[in-house]
């Protein structure tokens, strides 16, 4: 890569001038410290390295957003080349001039959005700049009252690019429903770096580094703090095992816009003492070898990563069945299903992991072969690849 650097405009970054590989673009709106679709998207620069590809990060982030440093921290960690570009809304027009500006640099060739702004803007930058159109749709799932518009924006921008990446079924049957042309629509499920994404440490000397008790069982979540994570039924849950004396303890690491309701919620239950909202989690890897039992309870998903991380760490896990996650997880074999919003299905999966260790260890084992058989990150970008080779076929 050249050493070359100009600032763009509008931005507090540097573009490195044109490789001759051919360069991808992806482009992301991002608030706060971002979510599960920045494992896929950071992590991808590094693994198209010698392939023909040379991948860069452009993300659109609230001006003067202290919580976008962590997303620079992860993207040099990641070894992921950065481009932040302010953004003061739907009205910010310097967003479009600032990434125009950014094709023409890299001359990009492959624009790879994951999102609704970043999907519509792509095409209207191809109006401007000659490039293909590829994107990854990681799911409809927050409910807000703007997100109808924004998800229709989405779908009706599908329909004109080149190739739609999903992460999982539902969610590429409801692509063809929106209009995407079968051949241009690929599955290809999320998926981890198994190298990083392995234990290192036992469980009690990773629950002292982070100061819980060893002697007391932990469940755990990670995941952004909205109404579609269902952190509300685990909340419930967890109580229904204190009721029944279980001496258990829930931590739960991410921030979101429904912090204040649940720590109401805690403060309501029989042990709240019991109870740990951690807030953003830097180092999610120790955070998951200190834990028994990993549980998701979501609502809405399409495959998420955390899940992914957590039996890669050889934890046994508790999810809801829905979207992607019941091909991923085979109930009895590599972890427990329930039905979502069900609570005492959640509290009973989670206490059978808890009394029976032989069955825990048994799924948690199961858990990291199945990670490393079918969601190795080397493998899922290697089927990225083609996709882009069959752009220019």
């Amino acid at each position: 890569m050249s050493p070359a650097l100009e600032i763009v405009s509008g931005s507090s970054e540097s573009v490195p001038a044109p490789s001759k590989d051919v360069v991808v673009l992806h482009t992301r709106v991002v608030t706060g410290t971002g979510g599960g679709p920045d494992k896929t998207i950071l992590n991808s620069p590094r693994f198209l390295v010698g392939t023909g590809y040379e991948a860069h990060c452009a993300y659109l982030h609230p001006p003067a957003d202290p919580d976008f440093e962590a997303i620079r921290n992860r993207a040099v960690a990641a070894d992921a080349p950065l481009i932040g570009i302010p953004d003061r809304g739907l009205t910010d027009l310097s967003v479009v001039r600032s990434l125009l500006r950014v094709c023409r640099q890299l001359n990009v060739g492959i624009w790879h959005g994951h999102d609704y702004k970043t999907n519509a803007l792509g095409l209207l930058l191809r109006r401007f700049h000659r490039m293909k159109l590829v994107t990854t749709v990681h799911g409809w799932v927050r409910h807000t009252k703007r997100t109808p518009l924004y998800y229709w924006i989405d779908r009706q921008s599908l329909r004109f690019y080149d190739r739609v990446i999903v992460v999982s079924q539902d969610l590429y049957d409801t692509s063809l429903k929106a209009g995407v042309r079968p051949d241009r629509c690929i599955l290809i499920e999320n998926a981890i770096d198994t190298e990083e994404f392995r234990r290192s440490r036992d469980r009690n000397s990773a629950k002292r580094e982070l100061g819980f008790d060893p002697t007391r069982p932990l469940i755990g979540a990670v995941g952004r703090l909205s109404e579609e994570k269902g952190f509300d039924h685990l909340i419930r849950a967890v109580d229904q095992l204190h009721r029944q004396g279980l001496d258990v303890q829930l931590a739960i690491a991410g921030e979101g816009d429904q912090l204040q309701n649940l720590q109401s919620l805690i403060a309501q239950q029989s042990r709240p003492e019991y109870f740990r909202l951690l807030g953003f989690v830097a180092d999610t890897k120790s955070f998951y070898q200190a834990l028994d039992v990993f549980a998701l309870s979501s609502l809405r998903e399409g495959l998420p990563n955390v899940l992914l991380e957590a039996m890669a760490f050889e934890v046994p896990v508790v999810a809801t069945a829905i979207a992607g996650i019941p091909r991923l997880i085979a109930h009895e074999q590599n972890g427990l299903l329930v039905p979502p919003a069900d609570v005492p299905a959640l509290a009973t999966c989670l206490n059978r992991l808890l009394i029976t260790p032989e069955t825990a260890g048994q799924l948690a084992l199961a858990a990291r072969e199945t990670i490393l058989s079918r969601y190795d990150f080397r493998v899922r970008m290697q089927k990225v690849r083609m996709v882009y080779d069959g752009l220019f076929a």
